[in-house]
């Protein structure tokens, strides 16, 4: 089966050489989602405010699968100081059943000019 490139156009193109995502089989890999609006500008203020719209686009990216981010089976999470990590925990529980919490990795890595990145697999099966 082919792989397919998927483009989520309520969400704002990368400026780096890459797709929303692909599809492969009956799994969906995202690429990193960042706090940007569909016009290309980034959302600036809090760092819930910054969470929320990168989460907001993974799901957004996710729907454009053909899938939700209740299928998510891998996330990873990308924070610019980690002390923003419990507060992110709180964040990250709106976005997905405590009855079925994929798998996570959390990592501090230096991010210029945004506060976190979130990427994942989804299982469509």
């Amino acid at each position: 089966m082919p792989k397919k490139i998927i483009r989520a156009d309520d969400v704002a193109a990368s400026p780096a050489p890459l797709s929303h995502a692909i599809v492969a089989g009956e799994y969906a890999h995202l690429s990193g989602q960042v706090p940007m609006l569909p016009d290309g500008t980034w959302v600036k203020g809090t760092f819930a405010e910054q969470a929320r719209a990168a989460f907001d686009n993974l799901a957004k990216v996710a729907r454009a699968c053909g899938g939700d981010l209740s299928q998510a089976v891998r996330v990873g999470v990308y924070l610019r100081d980690w002390a923003d990590f419990a507060e992110m925990n709180e964040i990250y529980r709106e976005y997905f059943p405590a009855d079925g919490l994929p798998a996570r990795t959390t990592v501090p890595v230096a991010l210029n000019g945004f506060d976190i990145e979130v990427d994942a697999v989804l299982y469509l099966g």
